[in-house]
């Protein structure tokens, strides 16, 4: 190992090395995502269960008819980073997405912390996504009739603990994941359309049940939010401010917070960068299109929604369902549940594919162990790092209550939202130069808009969110002076010039 002769926070990477030296190395992913593709990715990953319950829940508790301005608050928040990152991945196209840039433009120690935000934002989101899976599945099951054999049924559609559907469909996604880019794709594009079947006919059928006076029905500011007398399940805004409230305008802000969860993922198509066709042009527009149409369809669901059943008649549990056995259309049940679990299994897919590509580009630096950025040369996958983040993803599900942590996804999302907006400006003055294939409109206004968008969700955050947030980034900061530092191929002082450095180079000294 080579000395550390360059402070790490000075450590930059070249525009040029984070893109050009893998082209065509065998630390390279193959090309596999067309335009169509990147917005298929998009959408799997943006469309899940949420579609069919976070409006109604956030109707009914928090925003009433109001959730569709907090649906189009938090799409047009999402619409302004999206700007800035699809800038971003067009003059810098590679697999690691908003750890990538933030390595070119602010350096190491930055990137690590961009980077760390990111792995526990698509490992939470992962496990979670896959723990909610098996609820819908066995939900399923059981509007069918299918009966769960006595000995199962204590480890099927659980909350928490051992969970036999949650194990399934993490083996089963990390395989098809593992087996690379391609695999993947072609089961994404077939789930992905009977999903959106599923959410065509909720709009459809539910919008014969649209009622204009729903609409108008709006709940008076005056109600608390329901929090535990503890302040740390208050938000962080209520500390500043005072007791919250629900509906009327906080509401609708606040309610934005939680929606946002429903956008996240568009980021990923980001680290599809360099596997796909023409990247400086069609990754921003797969980014920009899939966050569109994905907006759409959630505000179209939320109309409905809230069209079809006055705010405080909805059951914030299964909120759509309820809604369509109030109007005799029971059938439509069986068609949310299997909307639902298709949805869940292409954000599950997608999440996995993301991380993987996440894990790669940092141990291909050297942050991690550069074991994990090795490409099967069968599958032309990095199929180590995925085996492993499977594995981690399946450990999280399985043994911590990971229902509780939904709020580490957003904050960790928000988080990557500053760095990209903030990496906009930086870049625009200190790489005016560099070709791109997308430019943020009125820059800086957006870029200072995403910035204070994002800024505003966060503190709309639980303060216990928080506190687990800085607990993940300052053990991540361990692991970065105890490992990250010393390893990195930077450490030298100077960009590493071979591509193949894991057999040779600095694994000789």
């Amino acid at each position: 190992m080579s000395e550390d002769r360059s402070p790490s926070i000075t450590r930059r990477l070249p525009p040029s090395e984070a893109v050009d030296r893998w082209t065509g190395a065998r630390h390279g992913l193959a090309k596999s995502y067309g335009q169509a593709d990147l917005i298929v990715l998009g959408i799997g990953v943006m469309i899940g269960s949420g579609i069919f319950s976070l409006a109604g829940r956030q109707a009914a508790t928090m925003a009433g008819p109001g959730v569709v301005l907090s649906f189009m608050i938090a799409g047009i928040t999402s619409l302004l980073v999206a700007f800035c990152i699809a800038e971003l991945s067009s003059a810098m196209p590679a697999s690691g997405s908003a750890y990538t840039f933030t390595y070119v433009i602010f350096g190491e120690v930055w990137a690590w912390i961009v980077g760390w935000a990111l792995v526990m934002e698509l490992l939470v989101a992962a496990a979670v996504v896959a723990r909610v899976w098996s609820l819908y599945a066995a939900q399923m099951l059981a509007d069918l009739g299918v009966p769960i054999p006595g000995p199962l049924s204590g480890v099927i559609g659980q909350v928490e603990g051992f969970d036999l559907f949650t194990l399934f469909i993490l083996v089963l996604l990390t395989g098809v994941v593992a087996l690379g880019a391609r695999v993947g794709l072609r089961a994404l594009w077939i789930i992905v359309i009977a999903k959106l079947l599923a959410v065509g006919a909720v709009i459809v059928v539910g919008a014969v049940h649209f009622d204009q006076r729903n609409l108008a029905a709006i709940p008076v500011p005056s109600a608390p939010v329901e929090t535990a007398a503890d302040t740390l399940d208050s938000p962080l805004l209520g500390l500043v401010f005072g007791q919250t409230t629900a509906f009327g305008w906080f509401g609708i802000f606040a309610a934005s917070a939680t929606i946002t969860f429903a956008y996240i993922g568009f980021d990923v198509v980001a680290t599809a960068a360099e596997e796909a066709e023409d990247a400086p042009r069609s990754i921003p527009r797969g980014i920009i299109r899939s966050l569109v149409a994905t907006t759409v369809i959630y505000i179209a669901v939320a109309v409905v929604m809230v069209g079809m059943t006055s705010y405080d008649r909805i059951d914030p549990g299964a909120p759509l369902a309820s809604a369509f056995r109030r109007t005799g259309d029971g059938f439509m049940v069986h068609v949310i549940n299997i909307g639902a679990v298709l949805g869940l299994t292409t954000v599950v897919l997608v999440l996995l594919v993301g991380l993987t590509r996440v894990i790669f580009s940092m141990a291909r630096d050297g942050l991690f162990p550069r074991s994990l950025a090795k490409i099967n040369r069968a599958y032309h996958s990095p199929t180590r790092a995925t085996l492993v983040i499977g594995g981690v993803a399946i450990l999280l599900a399985e043994f911590v209550p990971v229902l509780t942590l939904e709020p580490l996804v957003v904050i960790g999302t928000l988080c990557v939202f500053v760095a990209a907006a903030a990496g906009v400006m930086r870049m625009r003055r200190t790489m005016p130069d560099l070709p791109r294939g997308f430019r943020t409109p009125l820059s800086p206004y957006v870029p200072v808009a995403s910035i204070l968008a994002s800024l505003w969700l966060m503190v709309n955050l639980q303060v216990v969110t928080w506190l687990y947030f800085a607990a993940w980034m300052a053990f991540g900061m361990l692991v970065y002076l105890l490992y990250g530092r010393r390893n990195s191929v930077l450490a030298d002082g100077r960009p590493p010039a071979d591509p193949a450095f894991e057999s040779r180079g600095r694994h000789r000294r």
